[in-house]
C-alpha cells in the first residue's frame, strides 16, 4: 500500500461509521466503473481499428477538409 492511501485510510478511519461505509462504497464504485471501462475498451479494438483505417482511406483519397475548431 502506499504512503498516501495509508494516509487516506487513517483519516476515513477517524470518521463514524456511517460516513467511513459512504468513502468505501465510492471506492468500491469507482473501482468497478475503472473495471468496466477496461473491459469496454478491451471490446472495442476492433471496431476503433475499423474507424481508423476508414478515416485513413478517407483523408488519402481527399475526402477530407482540414478545419479548425473555429470552422466547425
Amino acid at each position: 500500500m502506499t504512503e498516501l492511501l495509508e494516509k487516506a485510510l487513517a483519516e476515513v478511519e477517524r470518521l463514524p461509521d456511517s460516513e467511513q461505509d459512504a468513502i468505501a462504497a465510492l471506492i468500491l464504485e469507482e473501482l468497478a466503473d475503472e473495471e468496466r471501462w477496461g473491459e469496454a475498451f478491451a471490446r472495442s479494438q476492433d471496431a476503433l481499428a475499423r474507424m481508423a483505417a476508414k478515416a485513413e482511406e478517407d483523408f488519402n483519397a481527399g475526402r477530407v477538409v482540414r478545419k479548425g475548431f473555429d470552422e466547425i
